[in-house]
Order: structure tokens, then C-alpha cells, then sequence
């Protein structure tokens, strides 16, 4: 590549995780959070082929088909929410939620209707070059057929790859340190990368089989104990079927967190909750006055008339920590049992307590808490330069757009695996861990917590990549020409 650079403004940037793909286009002042957010998910109608069908044929099947999908008989986005909305036979297929790329065509839709159908790009006239960040660890054919991908089937005007852990980190670095360690809390899994140099430490990458919906899943078994929840959910004279009663309290449970109802407990808190035990919320709520409290959020101006008796009772309800929400068309009164949402993380045992949890298969449950693989993924780094991972945590994922703290949270149990040497004098001992966080100058990205990060750093990448005329941090088209598909090896950002 020589001399190639971009208008900022047609730049694109295409953030693909496990479970959804972000994307924007346009590089401002103020980098701009996505302008596209869709599920990383397809779905293919039954009709669509004659008789069964199965992307992966099994050899008991009687029937053998071969035809294969084209990429457009897959629904995507709101063709497939209108789809399932209306009750059709449709089967719905994650092609990156095992962090590699099981079905080129099914992700190829996916891309095709995030660049043609959500930003409106036109494949003839395509004047924009395009970075993807997308889960490490692929192969080189794999990082081949991407750019033949775009280049062959979308006509980039450009391409670059970036690992999303490597986007992250860059979201939240502020100086020239480049060491730390992403955690990435996603919908199953929880993807824990180190970084040392600039470089993804990639034989000490570990995934955990867990994440938010079994936290979901977690919340949801101890809302059962919530007699004023159970009533309203589960009335005597008209119970739901069972399946009904815990898919509404998963979606409760979904709707708190969502709504940034759950703190982080510290280490200790989550057992005092517990033997307080759970507070039958519907004998201590009167009307009046009581509700008004929780529903103004203990406001001053709420208590300023009130007597002492009152003004005693509304301290009582605070310390029990009571709010109201809407679900269903009903309100529903929570205590403190919505903090302990985060504690699977962090005691994953705690999820066989479940119903129905050990119908997972074998294997799959995962018993490693996050706190200590974080401690063994970090302490896979040469001991030299442990230190200075240690100095970047970064904690991200949906979950951190609406839960805070989580950073600290796991900072505070993760004091063992640097104070095993506290008396020693070794000046390779890490003697403290950094938290990380998006910084504040980035505007657009205050107010919304963490789970950005991906999409900014790949922003912030795409800035430097497409802009620099002297570098060799993207394929042209006159590159792909010239070298085919493993340009990109050679002129992609740290992608091996």
C-alpha cells in the first residue's frame, strides 16, 4: 500500500461480537457511539427448502439435501423479528456465539444487512473501506476468507481486521502503557484475554461457560422467594403453566438489570443479605405514604411533613432498600435481593442449585470463578511483567452499560494473587492492580458505561488506520489485486 488514505466521513466500522454486531460510519470530532445495533443472529424458514432441513445433516437422516442455503434466504434483523412475530416455523442460528465463524453465509447476511439494509451503503458505488473487530484466536484461512468476503461480495474500497479485545483495551487506555487483562462478561460466556505489549497473550486466553443469562437465570430462582412478586406473577385462583411462571421471571429479572436496579455487592455483602433472610415485602407495604417513600426515592421534600412516627417508618423502608417497578402492567415490589444478580460470577456453584440446571450437558457448566481463572490466566504472563498487567483490569460487556462497578468489584477479590509476597522485597511482586474505564474526554461515550469499548476502540483504530498514508495498517483494493487475501496478514492490526 502506498499513499492510500479516506475521507473520515465514509469510513466504517463494524464491531462483531458473539452475540450482536454494532456498527456507524463516519469518524467525527466526537467519536460517535454506533448508529446500528442488531442481534448477530439469522433465521431460515422451514419452507424454504422441501422437507427438513439441517446446515449440518445428521447421518441418521433418511433424507439428503444438496442444496445449501444462499445468503439471501436468511432473515436478518427486523425481517426476522416480523417473522417470528407472526408465528412462522423459523429456525434461528447464532453463526459467531462459539467465538469462531461457524457459517460463512450466514455471517455473510449478516454483514450484507448491516452494510446495505442499516447503513445504506450501495455495493457499486462503495467508496468506503471498512475495519471489522471481531473475536481472536482465528485462523489464517480465516482471516483470508473475511477479506475475500468483503472485498468480493461487499467491494470495499478498503479492509482491516482488529481482535475485539485489542479494540477494548484500546477504548480505555489513557497513557502509553499497553499491558493489561480484558474481561469481557457476554450473554454465555465470559472472555478473559491478556495483553502484554500491545499484544494479545493468545495461549493464555480463557473463555468461562457462563455469563448474564445465568445470572438472569440466578436472580429469577431467588425472586421466588418474594411472596408480593410470586402473588402478583403466580396468583392462586390463575397460575401459569411452569414454563410460563420462569420465563417471566427471567424477563423480570432481565428488565432489572437493564434498568440499572442491581449494584455490585462487595465480598461479605451477598451473605448478610442471605441471612437476613427474604423480607415478605407484602405484609410491611401499606398504602400511603409507605409507597410514596419508595417511589420518590426517599426525596426530602417527601419527608418534610411527616411526623416522627412516619419519618421513623420511611428510614425503615430505606434500609430495606424497597423499589417499584412495572412489568406486565403490574407493580412489583423488589428488596435487596436484586444485588445479589452478579454473584454466579464469582461463585458459579451456586447455579447447580438451580432447577432444571443440571440438564445442561456435562461439561458445560463451568465451576472456575472469575476472580481466581483472572488470577491464572495473568499468572500464565512471564513473572517479569506481571506488574504491569496487573495494571490494566478492564471489565466490559453489555452488562457494564447498566451495572456499575463491576471493575471494582473483582479489583477487591482479586488482592490475594498480589499480596502472596507481602513481606518480600522482590521488585517484580505486584504490589497493586488499576481498574480501567472508558476516560471521560470521550463525550458521547460518559454517560453509557463500558460495554462500548469494542466500537469506540475500533473507532479509534479505524481513525489511525485509514488516515495514515505512510502506514501499512489496512488492504487496499490495489493490494488485494496484487496479493489477494493474505494481504491481510501482513497489513491488518495485530491480528496475529
Amino acid at each position: 500500500m502506498s499513499g492510500v488514505t479516506f475521507r473520515e466521513s465514509v469510513v466504517v466500522m463494524i464491531d462483531t461480537s458473539r452475540t450482536l454486531i454494532r456498527a456507524g460510519i463516519g469518524l467525527h470530532d466526537l467519536l460517535r457511539t454506533p448508529a446500528v445495533e442488531v442481534p448477530a443472529c439469522v433465521g431460515l424458514r422451514a419452507s424454504t427448502l422441501n422437507g427438513d432441513f439441517s446446515t449440518q445433516p445428521q447421518a441418521s437422516s433418511s433424507k439428503t439435501f444438496t442444496l445449501s442455503p444462499k445468503v439471501t434466504d436468511y432473515l436478518v434483523g427486523s425481517q426476522l423479528d416480523d417473522a417470528i412475530a407472526s408465528g412462522q416455523d423459523v429456525t434461528v442460528y447464532w453463526p459467531f456465539a462459539d467465538g469462531n465463524i461457524s457459517d460463512w453465509t450466514q455471517a455473510e447476511a449478516l454483514w450484507k444487512y448491516v452494510l446495505f439494509d442499516q447503513l445504506q451503503l450501495r455495493r457499486v458505488q462503495m467508496e468506503s473501506p471498512v475495519l471489522l473487530s471481531i473475536m481472536p484466536g482465528l485462523s489464517r484461512d480465516a482471516y483470508e476468507r473475511l477479506t475475500l468476503t468483503f472485498f468480493e461480495r461487499f467491494n470495499v474500497a478498503g479492509f482491516a481486521v482488529l481482535d475485539r479485545p485489542m479494540a477494548q483495551f484500546y477504548a480505555a487506555i489513557t497513557g502509553q502503557d499497553l499491558s493489561g487483562v480484558v474481561v469481557d462478561i457476554g450473554q454465555d460466556f465470559t472472555d478473559i484475554t491478556p495483553i502484554h505489549d500491545g499484544f494479545p497473550v493468545h495461549n493464555a486466553r480463557t473463555t468461562l461457560k457462563y455469563g448474564i443469562s445465568d445470572c438472569e437465570r440466578y436472580l429469577a430462582f431467588l425472586l421466588r422467594s418474594n411472596n408480593a412478586v410470586m402473588a402478583a406473577l403466580s396468583p392462586p385462583d390463575n397460575p401459569p403453566a411452569p414454563e410460563e411462571l420462569q420465563k417471566a421471571l427471567v424477563d423480570l429479572s432481565r428488565q432489572v438489570w437493564k434498568e440499572g436496579l442491581v449494584k455490585v455487592l462487595a465480598e461479605g455483602e451477598a451473605a448478610d443479605i442471605e441471612e437476613e433472610g427474604v423480607t415478605d415485602i407484602a405484609a410491611v407495604l401499606v398504602a400511603g405514604k409507605e409507597k410514596a417513600v419508595i417511589e420518590s426515592g426517599m426525596k426530602k421534600r417527601a419527608n418534610a411533613k411527616a411526623s416522627a412516627a412516619e419519618q421513623a417508618r420511611a428510614r425503615e423502608i430505606e434500609a430495606m432498600d424497597l423499589i417499584t417497578v412495572q412489568f406486565r402492567g403490574l407493580s412489583l415490589t423488589l428488596g435487596k435481593e436484586r444485588h445479589r444478580f452478579c454473584e454466579p460470577l464469582f461463585d458459579p456453584t451456586l447455579l447447580f442449585d438451580l432447577p432444571g440446571y443440571e440438564g445442561r450437558q456435562l461439561g458445560e457448566v463451568d465451576t472456575r470463578a472469575l476472580p481466581a481463572t483472572v488470577g491464572h490466566v495473568v499468572g500464565q504472563i512471564e513473572p517479569d511483567y506481571r506488574q504491569y498487567v496487573w495494571q490494566g483490569l478492564f471489565v466490559t460487556g453489555e452488562l457494564t452499560n447498566y451495572i456499575k462497578g463491576m471493575g471494582s468489584a473483582l479489583q477487591a477479590r482479586l488482592a490475594p494473587f498480589i499480596l502472596s509476597n507481602p513481606d518480600g522485597h522482590n521488585e517484580i511482586q505486584p504490589k497493586s492492580i488499576k481498574v480501567l474505564k472508558i476516560p471521560d474526554h470521550f463525550a458521547e461515550y460518559r454517560e453509557k458505561g463500558d460495554g462500548l469499548a469494542s466500537f469506540l476502540g475500533s473507532s479509534i483504530v479505524a481513525k489511525i488506520s485509514f488516515t495514515d498514508s505512510s502506514g501499512k495498517n489496512f488492504v487496499s483494493k490495489a493490494d488485494y489485486t496484487n496479493l489477494g487475501p493474505a494481504a491481510v496478514l501482513e497489513m491488518s492490526p495485530m491480528i496475529i
